[in-house]
């Protein structure tokens, strides 16, 4: 998936074993994994083609719908200059329902899923009662954050991991410094995030030969998740992501989903560098990890309108930024993230929903863990415990 990449230094699973290298065990405390790039600057690891299991929605109140019924099809402008342009500002204060960010939903419409289709994911021939087959069942969005750790310098995470027949379920937990700027959110940033919503607007139908409405309302509350299973290394994966629109004309998916995005209008070659290096690196994440192959962004002016639009490969992303001088490397990414997914594997050896383990990671320093019990940590519902064969949890 990256030719041409150099010769490992230590391969990831190395870096994960290595003395010296990650992890390891302070002198009084539990182990940590660090996160520098150059540990894990080698080739890129085995990555196996995402393969869409599912889909489910979310509807206008946040309800969860086993189908596609918030699926919406491109249908991008016929030229890459929208004429007229795209006014991103319209709608904002009259049309737009926010979902309420204070309820913290985890895992929650994921394990309906997994649960409404247990029978389908237990391995063939499988004797452990191994209720799914999957090592990990996270978002798409929390792997994200990990594959981007090497290169993060401003915001840091803390996921939660349970260990529950045999599954790892990670689950993100909002740092204080994240909700202190979510509850501090400036009125431009709440503008800037409705932009991006509305952009979707302008660029999907609900029909696939219909046309954009981009009257409508802008409902937040509103989904379509895909559910794919692969493979990083040793590692299986079951992780679900939201998806913007699909082509009516693209391959099958996952491959034909687009991701659509918003940034703003760039003039020179150094305010490209910078997209280069701190955006355009998310946007590679997100969209690799479940095998979407397109990006299709509108770069936006400073009225708020929509100046141009441009196709990203996904699969190119790399060859693009490939000569930029200390930008950052795919594989570093992919390495991270393989040697963390064995980090968890290592530390969360206890097979119950009742014990949680924190991994926390803030820039300039490597991942540590902690151990906890309670009410107060535990993340996996009574019911899907229960709908999954588990010992029911203490009232």
């Amino acid at each position: 998936m990256e030719p041409g990449a150099r010769p490992a230094k230590r391969s990831s699973r190395e870096v994960a074993q290595e003395p010296g290298a990650s992890p390891k065990r302070g002198r009084w405390g539990p182990p940590t994994l660090p996160a520098e790039p150059a540990l894990y600057d080698g080739p890129f690891p085995f990555y196996r083609q995402p393969a869409e299991l599912g889909r489910f929605s979310l509807d206008a109140e946040r309800r969860y719908h086993p189908d596609a019924r918030q699926l919406r099809y491109f249908a991008p402008p016929p030229a890459d200059r929208p004429d007229p342009p795209f006014d991103l500002r319209h709608g904002y204060q009259d049309r737009y329902v926010r979902r309420d960010e204070d309820q913290r939903e985890g895992l929650e419409h994921l394990l309906r899923w997994v649960a409404g289709q247990r029978d389908r994911l237990r391995a063939e021939g499988d004797t452990t009662g191994r209720p799914v087959n999957a090592d990990f069942i996270t978002w798409r969005g929390h792997l994200t954050k990990v594959l981007t750790t090497p290169y993060e310098n401003h915001e840091g995470w803390l996921l939660a991991v349970s260990l529950f027949r045999g599954t790892l379920y990670v689950s993100e937990v909002e740092t204080p410094a994240a909700r202190q700027q979510r509850e501090q959110r400036s009125d431009m940033l709440q503008e800037l995030a409705y932009m991006g919503y509305k952009f979707e607007h302008y660029m999907c139908a609900d029909t696939p030969d219909g046309s954009p409405d981009p009257t409508g309302v802008v409902n937040t509350n509103e989904a379509f998740c895909t559910v794919v299973r692969t493979r990083l290394g040793p590692h299986s994966l079951l992780f679900a992501g939201e998806v913007d629109c699909t082509d009516p004309h693209g391959p099958s998916p996952p491959a034909c989903y687009v991701e659509l995005k918003t940034c703003k209008e760039m003039h020179s070659q150094a305010q490209r560098r910078i997209f280069y290096r701190h955006k355009l690196i998310k946007w590679w994440a997100q969209s690799f990890l479940p095998g979407v192959s397109r990006i299709v962004a509108g770069f936006r002016a400073p009225d708020g309108t929509v100046a141009s639009l441009e196709t990203f490969q996904t699969m190119n992303i790399f060859p693009l930024i490939r000569g930029e001088q200390g930008c950052w490397k795919p594989a570093v990414c992919m390495n991270f993230c393989e040697a963390f997914l064995a980090f968890l594997k290592r530390v969360v050896t206890e097979d119950d929903p009742q014990l949680v383990h924190l991994f926390a990671w803030e820039p300039g320093h490597p991942v540590s863990c902690t151990r906890h019990r309670g009410a107060e940590h535990v993340f996996l519902p009574a019911w899907y415990v229960e709908a999954m064969g588990g010992r029911r949890s203490p009232a």
